[in-house]
């Protein structure tokens, strides 16, 4: 009854514990769900989950967004090819429908494959995830062919799928024909070099593309200069994330080169890829010749001293960097103090992430030195940094002066009793900080009770993390 007559019900989630013929009943009669997210319908999906959703999209003109999701390790085998085929058929007549995620569930069969050819025909769908469902080079070229008919289509996720180089080719193939797409995450696959050589050249022809994820693919030093290559002819794509593919300092060059000429791309992710002082030092350089660059995650590449410094520097110079990501770089109290002083300058860096190096309590006082001065940082990560209670007091002070920070992550520092008490103080009369993680720190019963009587005093202080105290 309720699902029948509610006027304000957006969102239904379900699962095949609270799943049953009567709520699906209902839903055909729903006027007002537009999003339905059905999770681990194990077995009883092919004879039974499948007919309702076939039913639900004849019937139900609201429903704009299905999730259809297999969470953990449950026994699935893999969609009938029968009813495959009749909820591709539907999902083809539908013209309601823009956003459709089916995740963990194998689309090898036949069924599967049908599920992939909607696109072909299906006029409305905007947005495809079809995140860990090992499509094969089957369902791949079904997709590709797809993608070279669709006019519709402008996301699309097929990461963690066992893509590899050839279906990489067959890929961007397709791309270079499609002008409706503007985000593609294909991250988690085994592309590899060739594979990253492939999606390169598509980047210098393809004219609509602005987001790609390409993470987690092995594309080595190879791919990864075939890429920067890429970008000096590309003139549309504004994300990409390169994490986690062993670029080495030969890519990371590379791409420095590339950002001395590109003028579009303005967020870059190259955590993970070991580049070494090398690779960074040449991405500083580059830094400080590229104005169009606002987010930039460096994360454990194995920097060292020497490149932290040179990159403090470029933020007293440049004028555009919003986000800095420099976890686990090895870096130590002589760049916290490098960064501190870049700090006093800088008046754009929204967000930086110092976390995992070792900057002490010295370049955590020279830190907060400067946020007493600093008026445009929002965000500070200095977890797992060896800051002591001497460090930690300093930052607590600068928080009763700072009125920007409103996220301050501190976990992992040992700022003892003395840290918590410190900071119990800075909350009381901190108006700006909503979220602050202590969790950690050896702060004891009573630095913990005194930060909770701080807490219930602060109003603006949304989240306070105490765990392991």
């Amino acid at each position: 009854m309720f699902l029948r007559t509610s006027k304000n019900l957006k969102s239904l989630i379900l699962d095949e514990t609270i799943c049953n013929q009567i709520i699906f009943e209902n839903l055909y009669e729903n006027t007002t769900i537009t999003s339905i997210k059905l999770y681990d319908f194990c077995t009883n999906f092919n004879f039974k989950t499948i007919d309702v959703l076939v039913n639900i999209l004849h019937k139900n003109s609201t429903l704009t967004s299905l999730d259809l999701v297999i969470r953990g390790h449950h026994c699935f085998s893999d969609i009938e090819p029968e009813r495959g085929e009749i909820l591709a058929d539907a999902l083809c007549k539908n013209n309601t429908l823009k956003i459709l995620n089916i995740c963990n569930i194998p689309h090898r069969s036949k069924g599967g494959k049908a599920l992939v050819d909607i696109l072909c025909k299906n006029t409305t769908l905007t947005s495809l995830t079809l995140h860990s469902n090992d499509i094969g080079l089957e369902g791949e070229k079904a997709l590709a062919n797809t993608l070279r008919k669709n006019t519709t289509l402008t996301f699309l996720d097929l990461s963690y799928n066992h893509l590899g180089s050839e279906e990489g080719k067959i890929l961007s193939n397709a791309l270079y024909k499609n002008t409706t797409l503007i985000s593609l995450d294909i991250s988690g696959n085994i592309f590899g070099s060739k594979g990253g050589i492939a999606l390169a050249d598509m980047l210098c022809k393809n004219t609509t593309l602005t987001y790609l994820n390409l993470s987690e693919n092995n594309l080595e030093s190879d791919g990864g200069k075939a890429l920067a290559d890429a970008l000096c002819k590309n003139t549309i794509l504004t994300s990409l994330d390169l994490g986690n593919n062993n670029l080495g300092s030969e890519g990371g060059k590379a791409l420095a080169d590339a950002l001395c000429k590109n003028t579009t791309l303005t967020s870059l992710h190259l955590s993970y890829n070991k580049l070494g002082s090398e690779g960074g030092k040449a991405l500083a350089d580059a830094l400080c010749k590229n104005t169009t660059l606002i987010s930039l995650n460096l994360y454990c590449n194995y920097l060292g001293s020497e490149v932290g410094k040179s990159l403090a520097d470029v933020l007293c110079k440049n004028t555009t960097l919003t986000s800095l990501n420099l976890g686990f770089n090895n870096l130590v109290s002589e760049e916290g103090k490098a960064f501190a002083d870049a700090l006093c300058k800088n008046n754009t860096l929204k967000d930086l992430n110092l976390k995992g190096n070792y900057l002490g309590s010295e370049g955590g006082k020279a830190l907060a030195a400067a946020l007493c001065k600093n008026t445009a940082l929002t965000s500070l990560s200095l977890s797992n940094n060896h800051l002591e209670s001497q460090g930690g007091k300093a930052l607590a002070n600068a928080l009763c002066k700072n009125s920007t920070l409103t996220s301050l992550n501190l976990h992992f520092n040992n700022l003892g009793p003395e840290g918590g008490k410190a900071f119990a103080d800075a909350i009381c009369m901190n108006t700006t900080l909503i979220f602050l993680n202590l969790n950690s720190n050896d702060i004891g019963l009573e630095g913990i009770k005194a930060l909770e009587d701080g807490f219930c005093k602060n109003f603006m202080l949304i989240s306070l993390e105490l765990f392991n105290n």
